[in-house]
């Protein structure tokens, strides 16, 4: 007989292809742990790439930011150093120092330190267009585009006919068209439409509305309005503004006209004028003349013959139809007048004005113009305190013809003021015009011209860029000056 095999026996028997099975399945399982691994380190190393990508965009967006709080803090001390400069121009107004120098020497209008930067009064310089002056200009060494007559206006350089009759038209009260001119007929029917203003100008740029106008006629190759020829004014039309490329600056009649000019009809004490056309003042005349005639006895002819000449145009024409010496004209020029206005528009400065403003007055013709210029640089400054050297200066004849349109003294003076930070970051330009009288002093017109650009050397930009000072390139002649 077989033995039997219990039940205990078979289960107890171990299959050794079993066995093999569960060290394979343990082997696996001890895998998982490690493949989880993996996944979380590679999780983490995107993690800490997308920290890094944040960080280095948030260092860029802080550098950005400190770069613009930077700029915004040399555009706030470029903004206060050019109103600075405004103050300084009205201290000098009230101090009389307002003559434009050139480049050279010790210049109180170039380079001054302010506030940790510098600005500089800009002067147009029209016999040298290629180095800068600097200085407040005078708005009476300009015509007045409020009062000159047709005639006048024809003759400033760049004018045509077309423009001077509009401009009559424009500050006229009435809709009478000028000859060549327009009223609101022609300009209701421009693309975009308006009326014709039938009254003064109250800028020079207002001048651009008026029939006729364009930026070409009124500020020349000069777009950017600093004087002087730069690279792109003299390159054809390789760079804007188109140009002749002669090797000269074709000036518009930006640097000729003005809205400003206005003289107080008073003596240089503020006393009331005599108007020797007025019959009411004749006790006044009278008295004036006995204090003031080197020979009393002419005294009874010349009011006989200041009573049958009567009126007078103008005090030249009193002067030489009353028979007065020039000594005894000096002395009592400013207090003569023939109008009873207590301001008078648009009278030019003869001190002042250019020779193409002065060949601009009624009667004059360009060798008049030349013999005022030549007079004035040889005469002292004690003589052309008096308007009476006009009559040394002309002939009889021209001498009256513009004595209506003359002054030797401004109320009105114009100031280009250019700031820059010390960093060299930031500049700003401003055009400032102010009216001085009676120790008082008002701002008549304040605008930006930081869009024209830096006018000047550009290697002050790059020199202050560099951290250098102006003094260290030697790019300014005022070192001395600070305020």
């Amino acid at each position: 007989m077989f033995p039997m095999k219990t039940k205990t026996s078979e289960t107890q028997t171990i299959n050794p292809r079993s066995d093999k099975g569960i060290h394979t399945s343990l082997y696996r399982n001890a895998q998982k742990p490690e493949s989880h691994s993996g996944t979380v380190l590679i999780v983490a190393m995107w993690i800490v790439l997308v920290l890094a990508g944040l960080v280095l965009v948030f260092s860029r967006s802080m550098r950005v930011e400190a770069i613009a709080s930077a700029n915004h803090l040399s555009s706030l001390q470029a903004e206060a150093i050019a109103r600075g400069g405004l103050q300084f121009v009205l201290s000098q107004l009230s101090s009389g120092e307002t003559q434009p120098m050139l480049p050279g020497g010790n210049n109180p209008f170039e380079g001054i330190e302010l506030g940790g930067g510098y600005f500089w009064i800009l002067h147009p310089n029209l016999t040298d267009d290629r180095n800068h002056s600097f200085g407040i200009s005078d708005e009476s060494s300009k015509i007045n585009l409020n009062s000159a007559t047709q005639e006048m206006l024809l003759k400033l350089p760049g004018m045509t006919a077309e423009l001077a009759a509009s401009i009559i038209d424009w500050r006229d009260e009435d809709s009478n068209v000028t000859a060549g001119g327009a009223e609101s007929e022609y300009y209701l029917l421009l693309p975009e439409p308006y009326y014709c203003k039938n009254s003064p100008f109250e800028t020079t740029e207002e001048v651009l509305l008026v029939k006729g106008a364009s930026p070409e006629i009124l500020y020349g190759e000069d777009t950017n309005r600093n004087g002087v020829l730069d690279a792109n004014e003299n390159d054809a039309e390789q760079n804007a503004p188109a140009d002749n490329k002669n090797g000269r600056l074709d000036r518009g009649l930006y640097d000729y006209v003005t809205v400003y000019s206005k003289t107080a009809n008073k003596t240089g004490d503020g006393e009331d004028r005599i108007n020797i056309n007025d019959m009411q003042q004749q006790s006044k005349l009278a008295k004036l003349l006995q204090e003031n005639l080197t020979d009393s006895s002419k005294y009874f002819q010349m009011m006989s013959t200041v009573r049958s000449v009567m009126p007078f145009d103008n005090i030249f024409d009193f002067y030489f139809s009353a028979g007065l010496t020039t000594d005894e004209f000096k002395q009592m020029s400013d207090k003569l007048t023939t109008v009873n206005s207590e301001e008078i528009v648009g009278l030019v400065n003869v001190n002042t004005a250019p020779f193409e403003v002065l060949a601009c007055l009624p009667g004059l013709e360009e060798s008049d113009a030349e013999a005022i210029v030549s007079y004035r640089s040889t005469a002292e400054a004690e003589e052309l305190e008096s308007i009476a050297w006009i009559a040394d200066a002309l002939p009889k004849e021209k001498a009256i013809a513009v004595g209506s349109h003359i002054t030797v003294r401004s109320s009105q003076h114009c100031a280009d003021i250019v700031s820059i930070s010390g960093d060299g970051r930031s500049y700003q330009r401003y055009k400032a015009v102010v009216a001085t009288q009676n120790n008082t002093s008002l701002v008549l017109y304040w605008k930006s011209l930081t869009h024209l650009g830096w006018p000047l050397d550009p290697e002050i930009v790059a020199s202050l860029r560099a951290g250098n000072s102006l003094g260290q390139a030697g790019l300014t002649t005022n070192l001395g000056s600070s305020l």
